[in-house]
């Protein structure tokens, strides 16, 4: 691994002077590196920090791609890390050509990485410096305790998924004068809410009382709109002077938790075990808004080296090149979903209806097709629009926000599926919707999304750590359950407990019954409908290193 030579260093300067003019931010200093397909392979597994904390699980990593590599070799283009300053690596073998193409798209990702407000928690510290001091750190205790490090470090990584990302981000966000007070936040997010329970139409009125009230008083608007408040809900203050003297403290993830309240972990003799943990949740909380924005950071750099490349005068020639390559990065699947393509399509479209003033409510009255292809206000906003998007948005809110129907039809994406061939023995695609709202929730449930795990901190209090998994419709993984139980009592020095969600298996009665029926009559022209799944809730607990299974109550998902 060594550091580009000045010959493509200064095409690298080249391209960040024509990005900035663009419109991309990014800091001045950034370091290139040429590695090998070895090197690739090796720093993979650690994220491509190479001073992150060695770890057995890498070593497995490493001699999986390897074999991987022998059947399937690949050459990656790039690997840009979120780093001060910012760190990337090439392929030893790309021609000038390729790299402008692949330096566009590295500075934009830098850009996304430095302006996204996701990531505002990694703009103040260079990880790979706090990374080298923690493996360091790692190392020095692995000499002293051996391998009860590594215990500690597969327990909490057994856990790091469930860090309280969003609660750390919230702090930073939060300015020094609110502009909406706690009796607003309150008004709005509690009462109307879970109180009043009002229907929708009556809260975005409420909404608009209150932004009439700032427009016609300024800063007393907000002391007018609950002067009103208080003849139509006379009971509103007292619930709120209610709900301030029984707040809560700031909500601990279970990391956080564990390493406050374990009194096997606070023992003088294993304080050195909270210091590894809390080395695993700040790295897994570093690294949680890459995972969050995959589709947005890698369709906003797909756009910017396409948007870049061919507008750059130093490539004459080598268009047809740059097609070929360009099509293998952001070419869209018939079956699956390619962040690149995907993300890179949604901003042009978002552009483009932007410009046409489409991103607004009178476009969407317009039930006519033929309107709706003609509508074009020609307000020019698209550029901006995107710019915006990138700064404030993640790929829930993303996907969520703008993949429409027009955005299917425009390109012909569907939802696929497959199905037995009886005749022939074999499974065959179909495409099974073309609907927006299937797209859309195919794409949803495809993205990161952790189970949410609660702690009853007040059953806690004494040797047993009660869990409840707050179900969203997905179970846990069951093989999973045995060895990160294991792991949590370890760390909490104590019995643990998990409610969770299962599925309720079908009687035997009814299986037997269906066989029979199946063996009995001729095979039905179309499948039947699949039945509804009921669910129940299950106690774990794990005690002495052993695993028991309580069913608790039956449970469905509307009763939560």
């Amino acid at each position: 691994m060594e550091l580009i030579d000045q010959h493509t260093k200064k095409i690298m300067e080249g391209c960040k002077e024509r990005a900035r003019d663009a419109g991309l931010r990014f800091d001045n200093e950034s370091l290139e590196y040429i590695v090998t397909n070895r090197d690739m392979l090796e720093l993979s597994p650690k994220v491509m920090i190479p001073t992150l904390y060695d770890y057995w699980v890498q070593d497995v990593e490493v001699l999986k791609e390897k074999g991987r590599y022998e059947l399937y070799p690949g050459n990656p283009y790039e690997t840009v890390i979120n780093t001060r300053p910012a760190i990337s690596f090439y392929n030893d073998n790309n021609p000038d050509w390729l790299n402008v193409m692949i330096f566009y798209h590295v500075l934009a990702h830098i850009d996304f990485f430095q302006n996204n407000t996701f990531f505002r928690h990694t703009w103040d510290f260079d990880l790979t410096g706090r990374a080298l001091a923690d493996k360091r750190l790692i190392a020095k205790l692995r000499s002293e305790k051996g391998r009860w490090v590594d215990y500690v470090i597969e327990f909490s990584r057994g856990i790091d998924n469930l860090v309280g990302y969003f609660d750390e981000l919230s702090q930073l966000h939060r300015p020094s004068r609110a502009s909406c007070s706690q009796r607003l936040d309150y008004y709005f997010d509690v009462f109307l809410q879970q109180v009043k329970k009002v229907k929708t139409s009556q809260y975005v009125k409420e909404i608009d009382r209150f932004n009439e009230s700032r427009r016609k008083f300024g800063e007393l608007g907000e002391q007018t709109f609950f002067v009103d408040t208080a003849t139509k809900y006379p009971e509103f203050e007292a619930l709120f002077e209610k709900s301030r003297r029984t707040a809560k403290g700031r909500k601990r993830d279970l990391l956080q938790f564990l390493m406050d309240h374990s009194e096997f972990l606070n023992k003088e003799e294993n304080q050195w075990m909270k210091t590894v943990m809390e080395i695993v949740r700040k790295t897994s909380i570093y690294f949680q808004p890459q995972i969050r924005t995959k589709i947005m950071n890698e369709g906003w750099a797909s756009y910017w080296h396409e948007k870049l490349y061919m507008q750059d005068e130093r490539i004459r020639g080598h268009e047809i090149e740059f097609a070929r390559a360009h099509a293998k990065v952001t070419a869209l699947p018939r079956v699956g979903m390619n962040p690149y393509a995907l993300g890179m399509r949604l901003f042009y479209f978002i552009e483009e209806t932007a410009d046409k003033g489409m991103l607004s409510y009178d476009f969407e009255r317009l039930h006519d097709i033929r309107k709706r292809e003609k509508y074009d206000r020609n307000v020019g906003t698209g550029m901006k629009t995107i710019f915006d998007l990138r700064e404030n948005l993640c790929d829930f809110m993303f996907v969520n926000s703008f993949v429409n129907q027009d955005f299917v039809d425009k390109n012909k994406l569907f939802v696929a599926d497959k199905r037995m061939n009886q005749t022939r023995m074999t499974w065959e695609f179909y495409v099974k919707s073309r609907k927006a709202e299937d797209y859309r929730q195919m794409l949803l449930d495809s993205l990161y999304h952790p189970p949410c795990i609660d702690i009853d901190e007040e059953s806690s209090a004494g040797k047993t750590l009660k869990l409840n998994h707050r179900f969203e419709g997905k179970p846990l993984v069951t093989e999973y359950i045995a060895n990160t139980m294991l792991g949590i009592e370890f760390l909490w020095g104590g019995p643990v407990q998990l409610e969770t969600s299962e599925v309720e298996a079908a009687a035997p009665s009814e299986v037997n019954s269906g066989a029979a029926a199946f063996w009995s009559t001729p095979m039905p022209a179309a499948p039947e409908p699949p039945k509804e799944l009921k669910w129940r809730r299950v106690l774990y607990e794990m005690k002495d290193r052993q695993l028991s299974r309580v069913i608790v109550t039956p449970f469905t998902p509307s009763a939560t």
